[in-house]
């Protein structure tokens, strides 16, 4: 902390500087004047938290100090040391803001007390400040989110206007008696990969930088105001007031700010007039309708409105035209394969002058359900276990530098994903034939024991279904046949031995029951156990 002691005797600024306790109250810094005009201009230059002033020097006394600190620095506390036991200095000392008034000689105690109660009183205060100031920031940062979310919610619910309309008039100037208006939506998606990779880390930075343009230039006509849609990401939506029939010249104004300060447009929709606030829900359909017609093959970013005049007819082109072709190559495992296929669908996509959002939006669909069917045929209920993704494969668009459609990059991710989705169901495949083969192996090994279909299914962590299905499509025959055919074999071998009985041959083999090993036995071999022997005994 600082002091300043005013007093034309040099002797009284020397008695209060050893008087009071400095280093007790925090104070590291003191400061001396003259007089009242001296005064000033160091407090101005300084800024010191404690002031103690003599009220009668020359140039400019202690009675107009007192008035100009009032004036210009109220928050310095001020201590009178005076030599006049006068009730209008006193009267006009508390009436300015002093603290204290002493009398000379200076009593240390006193001194010390008015020090204490003037230290105090600015640390309080100092304490309210800070906290006022750090309340001032929370409600800067938490305004603009608040307003957002009022005019969003007026898409959603446009009954809610009516509770917050003389707030959003006093703030941005939506009159009551608004009938009618245009709601428009700046597109982020199709952004330009310099603007990308600027705010790719702070999104929030983007949605700020804007709609602070958006603003300046909305405001200086009172034409609208933008705001980021909490209902959606990435978009940003401007509230055009009123029913101009034409927003071009703000809009296009609008584009020019966006370039000048980001070096890039971006795309935006626009709806028809619409009635204010009811209209709002229809108005936000028709914009995005309008930026779902636009032309991804278009490099420079336009503005697209609502039931404009209509695009030329394109050929119908689906993705499931090509689906078998990419389907057989992904089974051939060769990203060769692969890579010719998806180049087949890529160039009846170049063929075509026009992609709108629309359509790629519509291939990625057929995309992603033919690939989910593929998933299922050939992975089945094991989809989950093996950590497959089903779909969405691609969220974002594959666009170029420009933030135009690049066939280019989206054969790239058509051919890693294909080529990835071969790989796992080759390496699937494999490891399906090596378990079967090693579930086979542990008949074999177990034919002698009870063993059930449901014993294997735990041993293995493979459901009985798939087990079933799996091993019927290798050996060509059911497991359970497998298994009797194999404990049958076994006991073919023991019944030659003519001193085993029937029944221990049976438990030999993993059958409990007698007569149903019998019934097994004369099923597969066309003889009774007892038959078998007699026929083949040397």
């Amino acid at each position: 902390m600082k002091a300043i002691i005013v007093d034309d005797e040099k002797h009284v600024r020397e008695a209060v500087k050893l008087l009071v306790d400095w280093n007790h109250f925090g104070i590291d810094t003191i400061l001396e004047a003259q007089d009242g005009e001296e005064a000033i201009e160091m407090i101005g230059e300084h800024r010191p938290q404690i002031i103690f002033t003599d009220m009668m020097m020359p140039t400019k006394n202690g009675l107009e100090l007192l008035e100009w600190l009032e004036a210009h620095y109220a928050c310095g506390k001020t201590i009178v040391i005076s030599g006049h036991d006068d009730f209008q200095l006193v009267r006009h000392t508390v009436k300015h803001g002093g603290v204290d008034y002493i009398l000379k000689p200076i009593d240390a105690e006193q001194l010390h007390a008015a020090v204490s109660k003037a230290v105090d009183c600015w640390i309080r205060e100092e304490n309210e400040r800070h906290r006022k100031v750090q309340s001032n920031i929370e409600m800067n940062q938490i305004r603009p989110v608040y307003w957002e979310k009022t005019l969003s919610n007026l898409v959603a619910e446009p009954s809610a206007y009516e509770a917050s309309a003389a707030s959003l008039d006093e703030a941005f100037g939506i009159e009551r008696g608004m009938k009618e208006c245009r709601l428009a939506i700046i597109a982020l998606d199709t952004m330009n990969a310099g603007l990308k990779a600027k705010f790719d880390a702070n999104s929030d930075l983007l949605f700020f930088s804007v709609t602070n343009i958006c603003n300046e230039i909305l405001r200086a006509g009172r034409h609208g105001v933008a705001y980021r849609y909490w209902n959606s990401d990435g978009e940003i939506l401007i509230l055009l007031y009123g029913a101009s029939p034409n927003p071009d010249p703000v809009l296009a104004e609008i584009q020019r700010g966006l370039t000048a300060a980001l070096r890039s447009s971006l795309d935006i929709g626009v709806s028809l007039v619409q009635p204010f606030p009811y209209g709002l829900p229809a108005a936000y359909r028709e914009a995005q309708s309008a930026l779902r017609r636009r032309n991804l093959r278009v490099k420079e970013k336009r503005i697209y409105y609502a039931a404009g005049q209509p695009s030329a007819q394109q050929p119908l082109l689906s993705y499931s035209d090509y689906a078998e072709q990419i389907r057989l190559a992904v089974k051939s495992g060769s990203e060769e394969q692969i890579g010719k296929a998806v180049d087949l669908w890529l160039d009846a996509v170049r063929a075509l002058d026009t992609v709108t959002v629309e359509q790629f939006r519509h291939w990625q669909s057929e995309y992603n359900v033919l690939r989910s069917r593929w998933l299922a045929e050939w992975f089945g209920e094991r989809q989950a276990e093996l950590n497959i993704r089903a779909a969405p494969v691609f969220a974002s668009l594959p666009l170029d530098q420009d933030g135009a459609l690049s066939p280019g990059l989206w054969r790239r991710q058509l051919i890693d994903d294909l080529t990835a989705l071969a790989k796992l169901q080759l390496e699937h495949q494999h490891r399906d034939n090596n378990v079967i083969f090693e579930i086979a192996k542990y008949i074999q090994n177990h034919y002698h024991q009870d063993i059930t279909l449901q014993e294997i299914a735990n041993h293995f962590y493979l459901s009985r279904e798939y087990i079933s299905r799996k091993f019927k499509q290798e050996f060509k025959v059911n497991l359970s046949d497998y298994l009797s055919d194999i404990r049958v074999e076994k006991a073919k071998l023991l019944l030659l031995n003519p001193h085993l009985r029937i029944a221990q041959i049976a438990e030999m083999v993993g059958y409990d029951d007698e007569k149903y090993f019998s019934k097994v036995f004369k099923k597969l071999v066309g003889l009774s156990p007892n038959e078998y022997r007699k026929v083949n005994q040397p």
